[in-house]
């Protein structure tokens, strides 16, 4: 692993000169800043490491050399507390040395949908939408609604919409499944706790460049746009639906102003959806260690309960409960999310080293 780092520092040192020569033309210098930002945390933490290593080593040379008492407990003090630090350095560049999964630097588009519990289930898919919000506003990223279909009693039967930030994807993929809520309604007259689900779908933006779909294969139909309760919002046909006719797959826009707007929304998520599926049907033809590594999880799979009268949340995947439903529907999705990312990759290290 050091021999790794070595090599991979002497690199980082060689990019960072290149661009420094101010000979590079725009691209290659975009690409090259991606490169270096991408190392920058292990270069970091493992030259960190080699600092404290040469400062090890001069404390237990003192040791030899020293015969003031107080110095030498001292010394021996410093000497426990960097060898700890440098287990924890040591394993943490373990993890950031482990292959990255290609999606992660990418931009996603999540589908939450009201499912069990009817009028419920659509006020729940409403509050992990405003969850979601604040985590990425937390995260400095960007949200953009693609489209929605708002409930009778408010919330949403579905709404899909893009995450744009550093990193998105790689925060944000393990959130797919079934999302189960236990809370008395607030049409509850006799306070009865009701239990109802959302569905979370959560897939990398497919770039044009490695995913192409061709119009050709898509059927584009119109009609008018719909609010609730099929109350119409205009009379033009500026809503859009796109069908993928080799696979079936559908998806409609009805947000934007005008049908061009629409159509172009429709293609956005479609291409998605397609890539996504391409992706689980890979994932599938893996074997069952390959595919916890990954961590995508079964998309039916019950995955989080959020219980409201207990201020409780637990993430079934992991076995982590905390108490602190109110702050993490007001965004705080790290505590999750944190935990889930080291898991996963605490399974990843262990089938590397197998």
């Amino acid at each position: 692993m050091f021999e790794r780092l070595r090599v991979m520092e002497e690199y980082y040192v060689a990019l960072q000169d290149k661009l420094a020569s101010g000979t590079l033309e725009v691209k290659e210098m975009t690409k090259l800043l991606k490169e270096v930002s991408d190392m920058d945390e292990v270069i970091e933490n493992y030259r960190i490491y080699k600092n404290n290593e040469k400062e090890l080593k001069d404390l237990k040379e003192l040791i030899e050399i020293e015969e003031d008492h107080d110095l030498l407990s001292i010394a021996k003090e410093e000497i426990k507390g960097l060898e700890e630090k440098q287990e924890e350095l040591e394993e943490k560049l373990k993890i950031l040395l482990l292959p990255q999964d290609p999606n992660d630097d990418k931009n996603v588009i999540i589908e939450i949908k009201g499912a069990a519990g009817g009028d419920e289930g659509n006020l729940f898919a409403g509050d992990l939408f405003r969850a979601y919000s604040k985590y990425a506003e937390i995260m400095g990223w960007k949200i953009e609604v693609l489209d929605a279909m708002v409930g009778a009693m408010g919330g949403y039967t579905s709404i899909e919409f893009m995450v744009s930030g550093k990193k998105a994807f790689s925060f944000l993929k393990y959130e797919s499944g079934t999302h189960r809520v236990q809370r008395v309604p607030q049409t509850e007259s006799q306070g009865r706790i009701h239990t109802s689900t959302a569905t979370v779908l959560v897939m990398p933006e497919a770039d044009d460049i490695e995913f192409n779909v061709s119009w050709n294969d898509i059927r584009v139909d119109t009609f008018t746009s719909s609010g609730p309760g099929g109350q119409s919002v205009n009379t033009t046909q500026s809503a859009v639906r796109l069908t993928h006719i080799p696979t079936g797959l559908s998806v409609a826009s009805q947000l934007g102003k005008s049908q061009h707007e629409n159509k172009a929304t429709a293609f956005k998520i479609l291409t998605t959806r397609l890539y996504d599926n391409m992706l689980q049907e890979q994932m599938d033809k893996e074997n069952e260690q390959r595919h916890s590594l990954v961590g995508r999880g079964d998309r039916s799979e019950k995955v989080r309960t959020y219980n409201y009268p207990q201020n409780r949340v637990t993430d079934h995947r992991i076995g982590l409960t905390l108490q602190r439903l109110d702050v993490i529907m007001e965004g705080r999705l790290d505590l999750i999310i944190d935990e889930l990312i080291n898991y996963y990759q605490k399974q990843q290290l262990q089938g590397e080293s197998k």
